[in-house]
């Protein structure tokens, strides 16, 4: 058979298919390349969330292109699904497939492979769609598995294209996710990451919720950690929390977005909350997990944003303060409502904010870091950086390094209980005292 190399781009849902389209070619008797050269046909996964997301994806195809003139080259992911008139266009893709019909991916290299045409598939998304049901039971390089449940968003915020890119919501049958988990588990990795585009809304066409996939991994024999992916505010509700609070496995650890900390910008959003019912939120979730931790993405520029409620927001981040904050500035996306907005904010002054933010953001997280000098805390060890450090993750997310003190012993997917004895800016330093009770 044919040499296959992956290029992805953007989130961890991406890089979750594009280990499932991986596990398509292997069951098809292809062998995945470790980089292009030599490659007879090259993958690229690709992100549409920003404009510079854009032009990273289509400058790798260019750049795939001229490296490998004779490869099938296949244009896949939200650009493309997004982008269908731009994308038919390009002539360095043989191949163009959106967000839908990767199931097909394997055939339609063969295809492109024996008769050198064409290719362009984009279907459209409709209400009531099924999900697609690629699956992976296989993770290289990696002592956690990502494991995708829920796809689309019926939110519409009005910055957002993902709408666009991935339709409406739907999600992972419980009896699939039972079985993917179960040969996760069979293959040795012990921490589950359940991810999704608006994770928060699994399960509302079966009848179920993120509970309930939450508690299929904790009944699987070999499954330690159950970690949840970027949550939506919305559908959070205390009888979730409850059940999720049930769960010896499951890490209290909440990546809750949030996009601004000024419910007047919020609005112009089209988020549905306010600035304050976030915060109630957060506070219904430390009842249920009194020692949570949160993190969350926040957006700086967005338009008609005022140096007041850039304040605004700035001063919220420190009111939750959250041990992580992914700072990001708007981006103008063709076909949303924020696109053609008045009072666009120049990109000089989103630049401004967003170090403004960002140092915000640095002195949150040293002060966090800092409270967990002298506790105890479990850490699942995933690799060595060089000879100097073992490291891993709390169960907080919060990033852990013990000196590596011999190295050819490798920690590897063991968890060890860690004294933390110094904080930095990014992880704390420890030492092990022993394996969790």
């Amino acid at each position: 058979m044919y040499k296959v190399f992956f290029i992805t781009f953007g989130c961890k849902v991406n890089h979750y298919e594009t280990e499932c389209m991986k596990e398509l070619f292997r069951s098809a008797g292809c062998e995945i390349a470790p980089s292009e050269e030599g490659a007879d046909a090259v993958i690229i996964n690709s992100c549409t969330v920003t404009s510079s997301g854009d032009s990273r994806v289509l400058a790798a195809l260019r750049k795939t292109r001229a490296a490998l003139p004779d490869a099938v080259i296949a244009l896949t992911g939200c650009y493309p699904q997004a982008n269908p008139e731009e994308a038919e266009k390009l002539t360095d893709a043989d191949i163009i497939v959106g967000t839908k019909d990767r199931s097909r991916i394997t055939g339609l290299v063969s295809r492109c492979l024996e008769r050198r045409e064409h290719i362009v598939m984009l279907s459209q998304y409709s209400v009531g769609d099924d999900y697609e049901c690629l699956k992976c039971s296989r993770f290289d390089d990696n002592t956690r598995a990502f494991v995708k449940i829920q796809d689309g968003c019926n939110q519409f915020c009005s910055y957002c294209i993902i709408p666009f890119a991935r339709g409406r919501c739907r999600s992972k049958p419980i009896d699939v996710l039972c079985d993917e988990v179960h040969e996760i588990a069979q293959g040795g990795k012990k921490e589950i990451v359940l991810s999704g585009i608006n994770l928060a809304f699994y399960g509302m066409e079966h009848g179920c919720d993120l509970a309930d996939a939450a508690e299929v991994c904790a009944e699987t024999e070999g499954i330690e950690r159950i970690r949840l992916g970027s949550l939506e505010p919305e559908k959070m509700s205390d009888e979730m929390l409850g059940r999720l609070a049930e769960i010896p496995q499951l890490c209290p650890q909440f990546h809750l977005s949030l996009q601004s900390g000024c419910t007047r910008t919020l609005k112009a959003m089209n988020r549905r909350y306010t600035a304050e019912e976030y915060y109630e939120l957060t506070e219904r979730i430390r009842r249920f997990f009194p020692d949570c931790t949160f993190t969350t993405d926040i957006m700086v520029g967005f338009p008609q944003e005022t140096e007041e409620d850039f304040a605004e927001s700035m001063a919220f981040a420190e009111r939750i303060g959250f041990s992580k904050i992914h700072i990001f500035r708007y981006s103008r996306r063709h076909g949303t409502v924020a696109d053609k907005m008045d009072g666009q904010v120049p990109e000089s002054v989103k630049a401004e904010r967003w170090h403004r933010m960002s140092a915000a953001a640095e002195r949150i997280r040293v002060k966090y870091l800092a409270s967990l000098v002298g506790k105890k805390v479990n850490v699942l060890f995933e690799r060595e950086n060089c000879t100097d450090f073992h490291q891993g993750h709390a169960i907080d997310y919060t990033l852990i390094k013990i000196p590596c003190e011999n190295p050819k012993k490798s920690l590897r997917n063991e968890i060890f209980c860690v004294k933390i004895e110094e904080s930095g800016h990014d992880a704390c330093l420890g030492r092990i005292v022993g394996r969790p009770k």
